[in-house]
């Protein structure tokens, strides 16, 4: 019979994942990860197998956590869909806010995925969820865009797959961005800026 965790397996990926998130695969170590985590190497592998087993788990609850947050606010009939859209740049904003009190940007592993083809050649299940997860994410903001063609907050000038592509391009930069030292102020009408075509 095998020796009980000691450990919640669910807070150890949401530490792997803040580790990833903002030094990406190839420069967060194992000593890193288990400093997150409050784990011992042994105990991190007897669990995970290996770094890139680890990753890929923390990438799947990385993004499932993101969507969730992101459906929550993209869904809420009772807003006009131009507020939603403010709103998802204002929970991106506030992410770089927190981080940056910590001495640097938030990061995100979807983006430093996105940026790391080696990623995806070393492992195909890393190409599925980063694939997965685009698809998914632009579905849902061009649903959001098209309650806004509805609602009338949105312009209809621009499709809602165009627009939500420009959605998830703006936010993308924004995270790129914050990694240059780049304050929230000036984020925020980075973003808002960018996204201002699609408003009505």
């Amino acid at each position: 019979m095998g020796r009980p965790r000691t450990f919640d397996e669910t807070a150890v990926l949401d530490a792997a994942a803040g580790q990833f998130r903002i030094h990406g695969f190839a420069d967060t170590s194992t000593e890193r990860l288990c400093e997150a985590a409050g784990v011992r190497r042994s105990s991190l592998y007897n669990t995970f197998v290996s770094k890139d087993e680890l990753f890929v788990r923390a990438l799947e609850r990385y993004i499932e956590t993101v969507r969730m947050r992101q459906t929550e606010i993209l869904t809420d009939t009772g807003t006009l869909a131009v507020d939603r859209l403010r709103t998802l740049i204002d929970v991106v904003i506030a992410d770089e806010e927190a981080a940056a009190r910590d001495g640097h940007a938030a990061g995100c592993m979807v983006v430093h995925g996105l940026m790391s083809p080696d990623l995806r050649d070393r492992d195909e299940r890393v190409a599925h969820i980063l694939d997965r997860d685009v698809r998914d994410r632009t579905a849902l903001v061009a649903d959001a865009l098209r309650a806004g063609h509805a609602d009338g907050s949105i312009t209809t000038a621009i499709d809602a797959e165009t627009g939500a592509m420009l959605v998830n391009t703006v936010i993308s930069g924004i995270r790129v961005t914050a990694q240059t030292g780049v304050g929230a102020a000036q984020l925020r009408r980075i973003a808002l800026a960018g996204m201002h075509a699609l408003f009505a």
